[in-house]
């Protein structure tokens, strides 16, 4: 496959041969790093020779200074530093990805690279980069250490709108509407988003692996500071021993939605050909019928479905037999549909289970996995998702984490890595419109997110069917997995006509309106096809959205949404200068599919 183990700083060393200039120690005590002067990062020193992180955008403060620094077991690294030296270059990558926002990326950021000693003679370097959507910056010990802890912190405005997730390590807490500095103590999970000045701010990681510790942010009461906490009480490693970036997407919401910039900190693919890579939509029946992983006549019936509507993956979760499972999937293969199983994260934690288990599904048949259960942070776990990710790509079977921590990068890194859970997804049988409404402004805006969305079957729900059908659309997930059953689709012909529709990757990806909360409103574009559809939470309102994007000539509209008395679908005619606009009911939403004529 072209892959190995990746030592503990590749990128730093790729780097160190790029440097364009370099800056002697001096009497500096201040360094901003800018590529386009919209968004600037500021380190500077305090006067105890430690340093502070802030961030501007414009002539607008976002995040105030606060500290950077690392403690480790051989030094204090927040105090007492003395400046070696600034390094600059230009970062400027194209890359592809097989899933998210858009298949092809451009990302152009300034990089400076700040160097330090600490008393003792130990070397601390500042690694700052910053791009049009966002700044990050990291540290590098050049000899290697143990970490005990990050002085890493962010200071935002403290009446700054908040939309916080309380920590858990699966992440499926309900997210909270708050204020930066109204926050009750305690730990939140990535990402963060705050509304700052005129835009908004989202706090999160990249390019976290077993090669360090998960974070998450810790919040004292009374203060509008935010803190890094790591997982693990020390990370050891040898050099040059990098961290993860930590990381600020700003500017206006498009901005800070349409953002790439997690992926584009994060290390390059480890696949050379990913030709068997497939996203997709996937006929799933544990949400639905908890039992029914259990019964190969009913999964054969899942198979059947997904046979009928073009779904080319039907997932057998928990419950399934090796006894009966690969007549179920030479069944689906004969139909055209691929199968996918579910696997206890634990069942797969030794070198021995994967030799065991994935040669032998694959085997079968099999297409991918699904992994469940991690539910940590640690180091030793993302050690695992490294090497599941590693044994999995061997094998050519696709993956998707559930029980799982937030996606960090790990999507470029390995692309046949279809989706992570890490959000309150349909599964919890309560579905609420407002929080709905702001999963599209933090948690999708880091990476695939496997909510299982348009779940009719969800009885505890405050949403209309309409808006449902939406979600499919409005979360981004390289398999996107339908909750419900075969009978609950097909009685609503209208939906499923939409859903069969959709694609599950993207071209392009442009916010058109929203707010967290209240609604999201995207237009997405596969090949010569525009889609456009929202979620609302609220009143009934009519959405208005202009048709700018739209090519030449006349387009075709055919629109889903909700009517007085169920789905309706409305056909006309539009053009790029004409505003789309569609009835939106209480809690509801809309989709719209539009083709050139």
């Amino acid at each position: 496959m072209g892959f190995g183990r990746r030592p503990a700083f590749t990128v730093a060393l790729a780097l160190a041969a790029t440097v364009v200039t370099s800056v002697p120690a001096g009497a500096a005590g201040r360094w901003t790093v800018s590529l386009t002067g919209a968004v600037t990062a500021a380190v500077a020193r305090t006067g105890d020779g430690g340093l502070t992180f802030a961030v501007s955008r414009g002539d607008t403060t976002v995040l105030a200074p606060a500290p950077l620094g690392l403690r480790t077991r051989a030094a204090d690294l927040t105090r007492d530093l003395e400046f070696l030296r600034r390094t600059d270059r230009v970062v400027d990558e194209r890359y592809s990805m097989t899933t998210g926002k858009r298949l092809q990326r451009h990302a152009r950021a300034a990089e400076t690279t700040l160097s330090f000693t600490g008393t003792d003679g130990t070397r601390l370097d500042v690694v700052v980069r910053a791009a049009a959507d966002g700044v990050a910056y990291r540290y590098v010990l050049p000899a290697g250490g143990t970490v005990l802890s990050e002085a890493s912190a962010f200071t935002l405005p403290a009446t700054a709108p908040a939309w916080l997730l309380p920590y858990s390590p699966n992440y499926e807490k309900v997210r909270v509407e708050t204020t930066a500095g109204g926050a009750p103590a305690g730990d939140y999970g990535f990402p963060s988003l705050f509304a700052t000045g005129d835009g908004y701010t989202l706090l999160t990681e990249s390019d976290v692996d077993g090669r360090y510790s998960g974070a998450r942010l810790t919040h004292p009461a009374g203060t509008a500071d935010y803190a890094i906490k790591l997982a693990d009480a020390t990370v050891t490693g040898a050099g040059p021993f990098a961290t993860p970036w930590r990381v600020a997407i700003t500017g206006d919401l498009a901005t800070v939605t349409e953002s790439t910039l997690v992926d584009d900190l994060a290390a390059p693919s480890e696949l050379d050909d990913t030709s068997w890579v497939r996203p997709g939509k996937v006929a799933w029946s544990w949400l639905s019928e908890h039992d029914s992983p259990r019964d190969p006549v009913r999964q054969k019936q899942f198979a059947d479905f997904a046979a009928r509507h073009g779904w080319p993956y039907l997932l057998v979760d928990e419950g399934w037999d090796a006894a009966w499972a690969p007549d179920v999937v030479r069944y689906a293969r004969a139909r055209g549909v691929e199968v996918l199983l579910w696997f206890r994260w634990d069942d797969l934690d030794t070198p021995a289970e994967r030799a065991r288990w994935l040669p032998l599904v694959k085997s079968w048949g099999v297409a991918g996995i699904k992994v469940d259960f991690m539910d940590s942070d640690t180091q030793a776990r993302l050690g695992f998702y490294d090497d599941v990710a590693r044994a999995t790509a061997q094998q050519r079977l696709m993956l998707n984490f559930h029980g799982a921590t937030v996606p960090r990068g790990f999507q470029r890194t390995w692309p046949h890595v279809m989706s992570f859970e890490a959000v309150r997804g349909a599964e919890q049988l309560a579905t609420r419109a407002a929080t709905n409404t702001m999963f599209p402004f933090t948690r999708n805006v880091v990476g695939s997110m496997d909510y299982t969305p348009t779940a009719f079957v969800v009885s505890d729900r405050d949403t209309t069917d309409a808006h449902e059908v939406a979600t499919f659309f409005v979360y981004e997930s390289g398999w996107q997995h339908g909750a419900d059953n075969p009978e609950n689709y097909e009685a609503r012909p209208e939906a499923l006509r939409t859903l069969d529709e959709l694609p599950t990757v993207w071209d392009e990806t442009r916010l058109l309106s929203g707010r967290p909360g209240r609604e999201a409103v995207f237009a997405r574009r596969s090949g010569e096809r525009w889609f456009v559809g929202g979620i609302f939470a609220g009143p009934a309102t009519t959405m208005t959205a202009a048709l700018d994007f739209l090519g030449p000539g006349r387009w075709v509209a055919d629109t889903l949404r909700d009517g007085p008395s169920g789905l309706v679908r409305e056909t006309s005619e539009v053009t790029s200068g004409e505003r789309l606009r569609v009835p939106i009911a209480q809690n509801g939403g809309f989709v719209t599919i539009l083709s050139g004529r």
